[in-house]
């Protein structure tokens, strides 16, 4: 009896250790999956090809996003997401005046408004946007239907459902003129759909068949206003203005006026952990199928999401309508349009004083929000890297352990990168310091 006790232990020992080997084993697995959707610097690589010192440097890059000892800000400087921390400080600053409470009872049913044509839009949210587009004047709003998304990513995805031939011989074209955000063609293809396939570069477009042209304006990555420019009878437009708001560029006095028109909660308030995003559509029919693929994908979009944003955005507007209630606050657009051009000014007397990088140039524009004259200060910066450099990615990885996104991704040279403007103040003051820094000597 003993001997027999003695070998289940045995046994059960073994089946632990076995279980515990598979357990880390898929950990593993998943989490590096997790940190492909993520990377661009291992497109087309073989993991065995990666060296010592990339792994160490890529998990630098992991730990940055985490940890906040000075230590590891020291080593690591990771901007080649554009995680809106910068916003982080001024909300903290509203205290309780975007808090919400939700009780227990509410939203449990999937739907918001029966008779709206998104029907899990919650009206709260709905006015909210409404309210915003009409005190900034960037977007017309009138005779539009609006389609709230996870995000600007889930919105792109049902438009190009919407908008594609359903009984094409062959996918559409979906095309953007590069430099064109690098998540343009990764979205596209890859639920692998018969209906649309990434088509390229938008400039070298020479098909006389129906397309789809993305227009990012202000663009990401170059910070530059964007038109179409395929410019054929048979073409869809969907214009991408997740960054078209008063810190980061000028307002026409016309509003922008176009059928369909993407817009993000993280690129407008800096809460990008909300994952929210509006569509302003002009076609019903097109804002019925985005809502049918949103509801095929996710039923829905999350009613706390949308309750915790439209707070946020009255609170924008308020901020600006109601002074008398935010003495001690600047108003939201005030505050974030001289933080960027703080940040624009400290980032080009780091560039100026290097003189191995140079930065674009903006035209002037008068706002016709805010009333000033100035140059735009987009919330990446597109670094081009001098001196015969031709890897640039490489070289501020390599040497000056910063990470950065290779004009690659963007279908433009790889001289180039895209670093993001918006992390907290400490990291953005080591960055500019150590570009500063390095010089040809």
């Amino acid at each position: 009896m003993e001997f027999r006790t003695v070998i289940l232990g045995h046994f059960l020992v073994i089946s632990l250790a076995l279980n515990a080997g598979l357990l880390y084993r898929d950990y593993c697995n998943v989490k590096q999956k997790s940190q492909d959707v993520f990377s661009f610097n291992n497109e087309c690589k073989n993991s065995s090809l990666l060296t010592n010192r990339e792994a160490h440097v890529s998990k630098r890059a992991f730990l940055e996003t985490n940890a906040q000892s000075s230590k590891a800000l020291s080593e690591v400087i990771d901007l080649d997401h554009g995680d809106p921390t910068m916003y982080e400080k001024y909300w903290k600053q509203m205290g309780d005046k975007t808090t919400v409470v939700i009780p227990g009872w509410k939203f449990i049913s999937y739907f918001s408004d029966f008779k709206s044509l998104c029907w899990f839009l919650e009206p709260e949210f709905a006015s909210s946007v409404v309210r915003l587009h009409k005190l900034v004047g960037n977007a017309v709003t009138e005779d539009r239907h609006i389609v709230v998304g996870t995000g600007s990513t889930q919105l792109f995805q049902a438009v190009l459902y919407a908008v594609s031939p359903s009984n094409a011989s062959e996918p559409i074209s979906v095309v953007s003129a590069a430099p064109f955000y690098s998540s343009y063609p990764l979205i596209t293809d890859f639920l692998k759909s018969g209906l649309y396939k990434w088509g390229g570069d938008a400039q070298k477009f020479k098909k006389n068949k129906p397309y789809i042209e993305l227009v990012t304006s202000p663009n990401n990555p170059d910070g530059l206003s964007r038109e179409a420019v395929v410019n054929q009878n048979q073409g869809i437009l969907i214009h991408d203005l997740a960054y078209y708001w008063p810190q980061y560029t000028s307002i026409s006095s016309t509003p922008a006026d176009y059928d369909i028109m993407l817009f993000t909660v993280s690129k407008s308030t800096g809460h990008a952990g909300t994952r929210l995003g509006w569509a302003l559509v002009k076609d019903e029919e097109i804002a019925k199928k985005m809502t049918e693929f949103i509801v095929v994908s996710t039923i829905g979009v999350s009613k706390e999401s949308q309750l915790r944003a439209a707070k946020i955005l009255n609170v924008m507007s308020d901020s600006h309508e109601e002074r008398s209630r935010f003495k001690d606050v600047e108003a939201f657009f005030d505050h974030s349009y001289n933080l960027m051009a703080m940040r624009w000014k400290q980032l080009r007397d780091a560039v100026e004083k290097s003189k191995l990088f140079s930065l674009p140039e903006f035209p002037h524009g008068k706002c016709s929000f805010s009333g000033r004259t100035f140059a735009s200060q987009p919330a990446f910066v597109w670094l081009k890297c001098e001196a015969g450099i031709e890897d640039c990615e490489s070289f501020l990885r390599d040497n000056y352990k910063i990470i950065a996104r290779s004009g690659k991704h963007f279908g433009w040279s790889s001289k180039y990168v895209r670093i993001s403007v918006l992390p907290r103040a400490e990291i953005f003051d080591q960055f500019t310091g150590r570009l500063a820094s390095i010089t040809a000597s």
